[in-house]
């Protein structure tokens, strides 16, 4: 979870830098910039919303667990740390959406400040499906057992579906909002 909020942080951190010293670079051209890099990572997300499409398991067929899933029961505290950051800050899918939220919030005329407070609330946001339930766990791992096994199985068998889905609608939204840039 550390690797995972740290991860996220610093995909849109350096983002939001990159933005702010390439956008002001070019001021007059700051919303066409903005909603071509927009239109283009919507475009990738739309794509990468195929491969898992395509890939889905057949009625009947028992999926396999992914190999990072499989090792998260055995790993050592620094593993997880690097593992969880890879995860977030480097996956294509989560880098495609620190990018385009980095990219937003260096295009807004925006303080320090309120950059920051934006940041801090987009990784709070980004960072909940792994948070919950790693600190249900940690406040009622006993309780909390059945519950996330059972959720582990089914995410297990219908990954295929959320990723696209989950892909296809964050494209739909990524690209409409450069769309909106011009």
């Amino acid at each position: 979870m550390l690797g995972w909020v740290f991860g996220v942080d610093v995909a849109v951190v350096v983002f939001t830098l990159l933005s702010a010293i390439l956008l002001a670079s070019t001021p007059s051209a700051t919303q066409p910039t903005v909603g071509v890099i927009e239109l283009i990572l919507g475009a990738l997300l739309l794509l990468l919303a195929v491969r898992p499409w395509r890939g889905r398991p057949k009625a009947g067929v028992e999926p396999a667990l992914p190999k990072w899933m499989g090792a998260i029961d055995s790993m050592t505290f620094w593993r997880g740390l690097g593992h969880g950051f890879l995860l977030a800050a480097v996956n294509p899918k989560n880098l495609m959406m620190a990018i385009s939220a980095g990219l937003s919030i260096g295009a807004a005329s925006l303080g320090v400040g309120q950059q920051a407070l934006v940041i801090v609330t987009f990784v709070i946001i980004a960072s909940c499906t792994v948070a919950i339930p790693v600190i249900g766990y940690l406040v009622a791992a006993e309780r909390m057992r059945s519950l996330l096994d059972s959720l582990r199985a089914w995410l297990t068998h219908n990954n295929a579906t959320i990723m696209s889905v989950l892909l296809l609608v964050i494209g739909v939204v990524v690209a409409s909002k450069g769309i909106q840039q011009f």
